[in-house]
């Protein structure tokens, strides 16, 4: 668990301790609980007025749909998803009623937090606060809103909401109602990640996780990728490269081309760095 406050100390031994769970991190949990609620209205919306956002093209500002990815799903999925890119450019929906204005302003929230914690990272590598955000181009950088919807399954025991995966952000964002389903790998088993009310989960390692169901309420989750810019590749950082005397273990990718690959069947139940990796030969 992570105070915020530490986060953005002046002294740089607190400023490196953030890692899993932030508290105290400024979005009051008003406006947390009201993007949920948009949200929920909007799955909970008649088919026919979502139907005009139903898309599978990746990168179109506004994009809902069933399941994780429609090409290559080999186990029964329980789920349904709302995605909105709310940078560089804010994106929004006309309805449900309000969700404009609840969105903008927990995006420009949840990004103040999430520029932040990039800020700790680098600083914990031994870098100058700002060198990741001036690297991957921050200012330009892409933010979506991804809402996930998880209605109470009959048979837990033979779905999944999502299925093991990794992100493709820099820094992940994510909250839920008070129903949990959020495992991740520990030591070879699978473990129930447990929140603190008014709290973020942060997702900045390539953390190989997956969204359980359960039978007996509905679960939602927002999840808030943080990324580069599209055109921006992602690069061994050269001068922990020279410091260690290493040479680069993956090679290099824009945002864009990576984002397609985790959206690609190559990338189905395999962590996407696999295919980025450097091998011997």
């Amino acid at each position: 668990m992570i105070d915020f406050a530490l986060l953005t100390s002046a002294y740089p031994d607190q400023r490196a301790q953030m890692i899993q769970k932030v508290i105290n991190h400024g979005v009051p949990e008003s406006l947390m609980e009201a993007m949920v609620d948009a949200c929920q209205r909007f799955f909970e919306l008649p088919e026919e007025e979502k139907k005009e956002f139903q898309t599978r093209n990746l990168l179109d500002p506004i994009k809902c749909g069933t399941s994780f990815n429609v090409a290559i799903d080999k186990v029964r999925l329980w789920r349904d998803h709302l995605k909105v890119i709310a940078h560089p450019e804010f994106n929004s929906l006309y309805t449900p009623a309000g969700y404009g204005e609840v969105s903008l302003e927990f995006s420009k929230r949840t990004r103040a937090v999430a520029t932040e914690i990039l800020s700790g990272i680098s600083e914990s590598l031994g870098l100058e606060a700002d060198y990741i955000a001036k690297a991957m181009n921050w200012d330009r950088g892409l933010q979506i809103l991804a809402a996930n919807y998880y209605p109470a399954c009959p048979q837990p025991d033979l779905a999944i909401g999502i299925p093991p995966h990794t992100d493709h952000g820099l820094v992940t964002l994510l909250i839920q109602n008070d129903m949990c389903g959020l495992e991740v790998k520990h030591n070879d088993k699978w473990v129930l990640v447990n929140s603190a009310p008014g709290s973020f989960i942060v997702n900045y390692k390539s953390i190989w996780h997956r969204a359980t169901v359960n039978n007996t309420a509905t679960r939602i989750s927002i999840a808030i990728p943080h990324g580069p810019a599209l055109d921006t590749p992602t690069l061994p950082i050269p001068e922990l490269l020279e410091k260690e005397g290493e040479t680069a273990k993956y090679i290099g990718m824009t945002y864009e081309k990576f984002m397609e690959l985790q959206a690609s069947p190559a990338a189905y139940m395999v962590p996407c760095l696999d295919h980025l990796r450097v091998k011997d030969n």
